[in-house]
């Protein structure tokens, strides 16, 4: 796996796809098969992938769609700290309001290729999952897209962190 996270590098990049795997906790599985790993799995080495170029801003479309519900918590608690830890912008792409509300600064509702909603998340963190103000801003977003008709297609949510 660490040559996966290292591909197309040149130099003495070893030690820093190490950091970047030991970045998402998987530095002991450096030398496995990617074949090997959990679908969570595999998306923490795409983000380690990612992160060995150090870069000023992550684009995520669906990273998360694939995962079950315990391992989507991980993973969305992880990228949020990296994000903290790293101070790279974070664009997120996903259908799933919760996790929009949960993981970003802004949410922005697009709808007929348009920003229909433009939501400001001021909520410290840790965020915790059921507090009542989280619930009102999900409520808030799932509002306005209950009032595009359920014949239309659902709208792509963006996170901004």
């Amino acid at each position: 796996m660490i040559d996966n996270v290292g591909l197309g590098l040149k130099g003495a990049w070893r030690d820093a796809a190490l950091q970047a795997l030991a970045s998402v906790g998987l530095e002991s599985r450096a030398q496995e098969w990617p074949a090997a790993l959990s679908g969570g799995q595999k998306q923490r080495v795409a983000l380690a992938r990612a992160l060995i170029h150090r870069p000023r801003l992550l684009l995520l479309d669906e990273p998360l769609g694939a995962l079950d519900a315990l391992t989507r918590l991980e993973m969305q608690e992880l990228i949020v700290s990296l994000w903290q830890e790293h101070g790279f912008t974070v664009l997120l792409v996903t259908h799933d309001v919760s996790e929009a509300v949960a993981m970003a600064d802004r949410v922005l509702l697009i709808e007929e290729k348009k920003i229909g909603l433009d939501l400001s998340v001021d909520i410290p963190r840790p965020r915790r999952t059921g507090s009542a103000k989280l619930a009102e801003l999900e409520a808030e977003v799932l509002d306005r897209v209950m009032k595009r008709g359920d014949s239309e297609r659902a709208p792509r949510l963006f996170s901004h962190g």
